[in-house]
């Protein structure tokens, strides 16, 4: 029974490896993009609310359909079904941003906590799911969804105070150490894939 536990968990590890490996490259490139929204989002956090409303729907609506290609092409990666999650939040959270842009600056923070919990979640939940593989990756992006929380719960506790000057800095934060995540978990599958390990 153990030995046929060690063969399943060793498949697991070899079918994480071989297709994040092989997928390295879309993980990067949504590194990256996040990683830009990121800055772009901490370089104008005092917009006017209605500017800040459509800004940061589209932010979370790019991020979220990069995530949601990024995510079919890998279908086949441990945590699809979290990534996928995580991919569609981003897309409804901006949807609903830029549906209702006139309801000001309160609505775009009650979005932006309630899609930083969300995505806190489904990014602790991918990582576990990646640690259960063994994959050695995982540790990044359980980073990343505990920034998530902590985030959203600093922007909760400073309503309605810190709404205008905070939205910006918290939306880059989130993007960025997400962004960041991905570049380095797919920078640290790269020798994998060239070596065909």
């Amino acid at each position: 029974m153990a030995i046929e536990s060690s063969n399943g968990a060793e498949q697991l590890r070899s079918a994480i490896r071989h297709t994040v490996g092989h997928h390295w490259v879309l993980f990067l490139c949504e590194g990256i993009a996040l990683v830009i929204l990121g800055i772009i989002a901490i370089l104008a956090p005092t917009l006017a609310s209605l500017a800040a409303t459509i800004f940061f729907g589209w932010i979370l609506l790019l991020s979220g359909a990069i995530g949601l290609i990024a995510t079919l092409r890998a279908r086949h990666a441990p945590g699809f079904g979290w990534s996928l999650a995580s991919a569609i939040v981003g897309i409804a959270a901006g949807a609903v941003l830029l549906g209702r842009p006139v309801q000001g600056v309160l609505s775009l923070t009650a979005v932006l906590i309630a899609f930083l919990f969300l995505e806190g979640i489904v990014s602790i939940l991918y990582a576990l799911e990646h640690r259960r593989g063994l994959s050695g990756r995982w540790g990044w992006m359980l980073a990343s969804g505990v920034l998530d929380i902590v985030l959203g719960a600093i922007l909760l506790a400073g309503l309605p105070g810190t709404a205008l000057w905070a939205l910006g800095v918290i939306v880059g934060i989130n993007l960025i150490f997400g962004g960041w995540a991905l570049i380095l978990m797919a920078l640290s599958a790269r020798p994998a894939a060239a070596t065909g390990q």
